[in-house]
């Protein structure tokens, strides 16, 4: 029995295919796993940030007697303020308490809303609609006439509009 298996070890035994298969199998791991991760970062939760905020027009308007702020959609796109995020400043300093749209009644602010910032409105906000807060007595800085007024209107953290005013 030992003499059989010196002969197979003595003989010169062809070489196995198995490290240019592992090797080409290697490969093609690599290059689904690219796949996988270009697939992902195009679609997945990153995708969101390569996307285009809606593009549309507005029109502000700040009454100081009244402490409110109006915008009028004059032109474009469709918004859902559902994701809309808005940022008011009062003389370059941002007020205490932002609009959390939509909502109906939140600190800073007196009563409800009107138009699409309104909780119980429909949340497209379309070419035509005027949305309003007013500012409580609460909330500061107050808005005196004369008072420059900004206002920024952010989709998923990109700038829709940023919009500037001297109130009345």
């Amino acid at each position: 029995m030992s003499r059989v298996l010196e002969r197979v070890r003595g003989r010169p035994r062809p070489r196995a295919v198995s490290p240019v298969v592992g090797t080409l199998l290697l490969i093609a791991l690599t290059i689904c796993l690219a796949a996988v991760v270009a697939v992902g970062i195009g679609f997945g939760p990153g995708a969101a940030a390569l996307s285009t905020p809606p593009t549309a027009t507005f029109e502000l308007t700040v009454d100081a007697d009244e402490q409110e702020i109006s915008l009028q959609h004059v032109a474009g796109e469709t918004i859902d303020v559902r994701e809309l995020r808005v940022h008011v400043t009062v003389e370059d300093e941002p007020l205490a308490e932002q609009p959390p749209v939509p909502f109906f009644s939140e600190n800073g602010f007196r009563g409800g809303p009107d138009g699409p910032f309104n909780e119980r409105a429909d949340p497209q906000w379309s070419v035509g609609e005027t949305a309003s807060v007013t500012v409580a007595g609460t909330n500061s800085p107050s808005i005196d006439t004369g008072d420059e007024v900004s206002v920024t209107l952010a989709v998923d953290g990109q700038t829709v509009a940023t919009l500037e005013t001297e109130a009345t």
